[in-house]
């Protein structure tokens, strides 16, 4: 049996004096993010900045908080996110800053800059090697994230329409994906094009190094899959979103491959994870609104391990009451619904987090064996 992982937990009470972002520096001490060398050490504090109109993504105070203590023991600290693989506001470097700013992610709000860690388009990637990986061969991670000294996630663990939960993990693995990073996980790397919606500019096949673009008579855009290799930068390329992702993988196969390219993200520099446990939605920040929460809120977790803070995290949340009124409240209401016993797996009947957490223990992502110690 693998020795059990320090998983550090605080809750969300507050007496008069001390204030949530206390308690969050606080739990981090505890959980041992001093014993990092920080020294003139670049970090990235890599999180979710929210699509415009959803309101449960993280307020940027906990970002400051963290930011924060990170100075204090002498990085030098940027927020960062890679750009999105579907149409949306976060979509290229200068949207997604954007939609950062409206979202209060600033350098004047976090003490620290926000930087983009895969370029203008999504292409600015680095490819990495995975030990022991079993579905990548390399990992194409935004270039900024590799080239931090040390790496912190600062997660809000929340429900996942593909992958059960969206916590440490899926931060750092799906989050630190480029373009052509995100397709790799989500599918065989096959874009396809919208022909509805294509202008017929041509910028996707200039960007094509593999003559896999051609134009029909109408002037739209086909794409050839026995050239194409699956790179995704036509999609970036796009500026009208008519490239797209057209080929999913299995929830499963998407659950391994992002724990491999979690792995790839944190292998042989110190990293340390933290996740935020409320307004638990029940699908992701990418979309641009939010469901009420499933659950009430739980509290405030971290650890060294991201496997061991992903299953305590789940744990902590199967332990909730439901939300009266939630989506997950109406699904099991629903005449013949099935309680699976899981809060994550009852939003999303498709999915499986535990495969996740399974395959990130198997290649050395992790344990999910774990100790919970409460900081008060």
């Amino acid at each position: 049996m693998s020795e059990q992982a320090k998983v550090y937990y605080s809750d969300l009470r507050c007496r008069p004096g001390v204030s949530l972002l206390d308690k969050l520096k606080k739990l981090i001490r505890r959980a041992g993010i001093g014993e990092i060398d920080f020294d003139h050490k670049l970090v990235a504090i890599k999180m979710h900045f929210g699509e415009p109109g959803n309101l449960a993504f993280l307020r940027p105070n906990y970002a400051k908080a963290v930011a924060d203590v990170v100075k204090e023991l002498g990085g030098i600290p940027f927020l960062t996110d890679c750009n999105t693989l579907y149409p949306g506001r976060r979509k290229n470097a200068l949207e997604h800053l954007d939609a950062a700013y409206e979202n209060g992610f600033t350098p004047l709000s976090t003490g620290c800059q926000v930087i983009i860690g895969d370029g203008l388009r999504g292409n600015d990637d680095v490819e990495v090697p995975v030990a022991g990986a079993e579905y990548i061969q390399t990992a194409k991670i935004g270039k900024a994230i590799m080239e931090a000294d040390v790496v912190i996630s600062l997660s809000h663990f929340k429900g996942h329409e593909q992958t059960g939960f969206g916590g440490a993990i899926k931060n750092i693995g799906m989050g630190c994906g480029s373009r052509a990073g995100k397709m790799d996980m989500h599918c065989a790397g096959k874009p396809d094009v919208d022909k509805s919606v294509c202008r017929g500019c041509g910028v996707c096949m200039k960007n094509c190094a593999h003559g896999a673009i051609a134009f029909d008579e109408n002037r739209k855009a086909g794409i050839d899959h026995g050239k194409c290799v699956g790179c995704g930068r036509c999609i970036g390329a796009c500026n009208f979103d008519a490239v797209y992702n057209g080929n999913d993988s299995a929830n499963d196969e998407l659950n391994y491959k992002m724990a491999e390219y979690a792995k790839a993200v944190v292998d042989g520099r110190p990293a340390f994870h933290i996740n935020i446990v409320n307004q638990v939605s029940p699908y992701c920040d990418c979309h641009g609104e939010n469901d009420t929460a499933i659950i009430p809120d739980v509290g405030m977790f971290a650890s060294f391990d991201p496997v061991a803070l992903d299953v305590a995290c789940a744990d902590a949340c199967n332990r909730m009451p439901v939300m009266p009124g939630s989506l997950l409240d109406e699904n099991l209401r629903a005449c013949g619904a099935r309680d699976h016993h899981d809060h994550f797996t009852n939003v999303s009947p498709n999915t499986d987090w535990r495969s996740c957490m399974e395959h990130g223990e198997k290649i050395g992502l992790g344990t999910r064996s774990y100790e919970l110690i409460t900081v008060k």
